[in-house]
């Protein structure tokens, strides 16, 4: 009986592990983050932007659907990815931190500058790191810069974390801080729509420059080799066809179009 029994459960197992096979991917991502990424509207998961397009492109040329969605603040999206929860991190930078928590999927599919963003009327020289000392920042809550400035920061800068883009944008209008932190490209999209680009300016010094990759969680069922390298094959193709650029340019005036309709 026993060995009819474990005869059994062995012809089963090949059934079941094919209906457990990965068809669908969960992904999110910094909704804070045009022309990448942004969420449709304040009461709406769904996220549009160039990131989005190319994850309908990885999508198509994977054969599986790919769910991204918002699910919360950029610190939520990186505990459900940690947890497993949520498959992909659509759009993270690297960290040696995160890298327990997820795969990186290489190449990076874009580079982004990060910029020093002061008010015109109170500029200061910035030319490298330690010129941030005795002055006070601010960025948005759980971002990354890069694992250099990440450390650096934390050991020699004062800098405060807002919850939202837009709250640290005002802030350094307040003057409550001398200087905002953050990708150019994302809060220059902020401060175009709240109407603040007549009062500050990013420093022609660039804090970093960063990769942005896909990345899967760890503890993610669909978790794979082959997943992996199917997913670095595509952002292979996608590059060298140059998709990020074509969605930039798009996105830019989506995200245009939508601050029109707000205005």
């Amino acid at each position: 009986m026993l060995f009819r029994l474990i005869l059994l459960i062995l012809v089963m197992l090949p059934g079941w592990a094919v209906a457990k096979e990965c068809t669908k991917l969960s992904a999110s991502g910094n909704a804070e983050y045009p022309p990448y990424l942004w969420r449709v509207s304040t009461d709406s998961q769904q996220m549009q932007g160039a990131i989005a397009l190319l994850m309908e492109h990885v999508s198509q040329q994977l054969g599986k659907t790919i769910d991204l969605r918002y699910v919360g603040s950029w610190g939520r999206v990186q505990e459900e990815v940690a947890e497993g929860e949520i498959d992909l991190i659509a759009g993270a930078f690297y960290t040696e931190k995160r890298s327990y928590r997820m795969n990186y999927i290489r190449p990076a599919f874009q580079q982004t500058r990060t910029a020093v963003w002061v008010r015109k009327d109170q500029p200061f020289v910035f030319n490298q790191w330690s010129d941030l000392q005795n002055r006070a920042g601010v960025t948005v809550i759980n971002n990354s810069f890069g694992q250099q400035f990440d450390e650096y920061a934390r050991q020699n800068l004062d800098i405060y974390e807002a919850v939202r883009l837009s709250q640290g944008l005002q802030m350094l209008i307040a003057g409550r801080v001398d200087y905002f932190v953050y990708e150019e490209n994302p809060a220059r999209a902020y401060a175009a729509e709240l109407e603040l680009l007549h009062h500050i300016r990013p420093m022609e010094q660039a804090l970093s420059s960063e990769d942005l990759y896909l990345t899967i969680s760890r503890k993610s069922s669909c978790n794979t080799e082959q997943l992996r390298q199917r997913l670095a094959d595509i952002m292979q193709q996608a590059n060298e066809q140059g998709l990020m650029q074509q969605y930039l340019q798009r996105s830019v005036e989506q995200w245009r179009q939508r601050s029109k309709q707000q205005g």
